[in-house]
């Protein structure tokens, strides 16, 4: 062991296995890409994500040997049991949370990230002043990391919050909010400088106080943010919390943290420009925090009308002598885990020769992508689930639309009421349709808090209860 360890060539095996590392997670960004090659991805992540773990195993055991550190036998058993329990509660998370609560879940695992960011900056700060002061450079590495990382702790809580139900998903509205968020930033910049320059022991106040700004900054964003726009802050904390592990792998030298990080935050980025663009939002009001509703207008109280219902042995009738079908998922299916019996119904309509194809908003749920997994999941055929933008002309010639579960996604007052707080997002247009059913548990707003118009409107009729039940009951009907 000790041979090996000291050989001339482990740097570079090292760093060879962080470039085959970085690799495998490029490949698994592309794998991840496409529901055909997904777990091709997910295979290839998890090998990137062992064999880093491996050499950075190795590159501690060195380090130890080789530093004035602790006994190596001690090191490697603090790093392994950390590694144990951070596992052991990983793969009981994973094993126990159902696919409604993932959204929260990754909110939450965002926020560890963070956490990490802050205490690696911490630590390695206090390090080397200890050994006689970190240079300019590090100091800003050590305040950008903390900064981003304290941001991403606080933002990522109030997202699991607001997602959890723990929090109310309205919009926080605080007199001056931008200005307040402008302040901060400029403390902040004040506070950097101090930093920089300050070599003695007061360099810790600048660091300790704007760490309390920024998790004031990250919590103030998040809580500023109404939940219908939530799945696209899901998105941007995603990409924080790369940059967050990116800073800690500056402060760490290590190279294979910064690749992921960056990897993570540029695809984050990246994800929460589309899905901007997907629901008309703009990306820098995005990262500015408090987009979407200004709290004035909540939809709640204007009167519609009168609704009408439908039974579930009536909506057989009108899917069994239907020639095109549509059916657009929402959170609620997720909720009912009624994917399954809609896939049997799927199936059994496209055997009476009916076309069935679904229409998949872009923040259908709440998380992106969410829907398409829980199909997947269902093993509905790829090639008839269908993206916003490639659905919504159709519904003009659609006899039959399934709104399963959706609200804010096939609203029409996004389109038809300017004050609405979800004015200006692209939307299905389901109304268009021939006949419209809708399956929802009771008249409730959606998660945004508003009425939905749609299910006033002369084509659109109610089917009441749970989703996987009422979906059954189809099923069944239809022989």
């Amino acid at each position: 062991m000790s041979d090996f360890l000291t050989s001339e060539q482990l740097p570079g095996l090292i760093q060879a296995a962080y470039i085959i590392a970085g690799i495998l997670f490029i490949g698994a960004l592309a794998g991840l890409s496409k529901h055909e090659t997904a777990k091709r991805g997910n295979l290839f992540g998890m090998a990137g994500m062992g064999l880093a773990l491996v050499a950075t195993l190795v590159l501690a055991a060195r380090n130890s040997q080789f530093g004035d550190q602790r006994p190596l036998g001690v090191t490697m058993a603090l790093i392994l049991v950390a590694m144990a329990v951070g596992g052991s509660i990983g793969a009981w998370r994973a094993r126990t949370v159902e696919m409604t609560g993932m959204p929260e879940l990754v909110a939450m695992l965002h926020s560890f990230v963070g956490l990490a960011a802050v205490l690696v900056g911490y630590n390695s700060w206090l390090e080397l002043r200890d050994l006689g002061g970190s240079d300019a450079v590090h100091d800003v590495e050590v305040f950008v990391g903390v900064f981003i990382g304290a941001v991403t702790f606080t933002g990522s809580i109030v997202a699991w919050a607001k997602l959890s139900g723990r929090m109310t998903s309205s919009p926080l509205m605080l007199p001056g909010r931008h200005l307040l968020n402008l302040a901060i930033l400029v403390g902040s910049t004040a506070l950097a400088v101090w930093f920089v320059v300050d070599d003695g022991e007061l360099g810790l106040v600048p660091l300790l106080l704007m760490t309390a700004l920024a998790l004031l900054l990250g919590f103030h964003l998040v809580a500023a943010i109404g939940g219908g726009d939530m799945p696209v802050v899901v998105s941007m904390l995603n990409s924080y919390s790369g940059w967050a592990a990116a800073a800690a792998g500056f402060m760490l030298s290590n190279d294979l943290l910064i690749i992921t990080g960056s990897l993570v935050g540029s695809s984050g980025a990246i994800l929460s420009y589309i899905m901007c663009k997907a629901m008309n939002r703009s990306f820098v009001s995005v990262i500015a925090g408090g987009f979407g509703s200004d709290g004035a207008i909540s939809g709640e109280e204007r009167d519609y009308g009168d609704h009408r219902e439908i039974t579930a042995a009536d909506t057989a009738d009108l899917l069994a002598s239907a020639r095109s079908v549509v059916i657009t998922p929402g959170y609620g299916m997720a909720v009912a885990q009624a994917q399954y019996p809609v896939a049997e119904m799927t199936k059994k309509l496209r055997e009476k020769g009916v076309d069935v194809r679904f229409g998949i908003h872009p923040v259908a749920g709440r998380l992106p992508g969410h829907m398409n997994v829980l199909l997947a999941e269902a093993r509905v055929p790829y090639d008839i689930v269908l993206e916003m933008d490639e659905i919504n002309g159709d519904f003009h010639e659609t006899d039959v639309v399934l709104v399963i579960g959706a609200n804010d996604t096939v609203n029409p007052a996004a389109l038809e009421e300017p004050g609405s707080p979800i004015a200006g997002m692209p939307v299905l247009e389901v109304w268009h349709a021939k006949d419209v059913v809708v399956f929802k548990r009771s008249m409730a707003t959606g998660y945004a808090g508003v009425q939905n118009p749609l299910f006033f409107k002369d084509n659109s009729r109610m089917l009441f209860g749970d989703a996987k039940e009422r979906v059954d009951d189809i099923v069944r009907a239809l022989g």
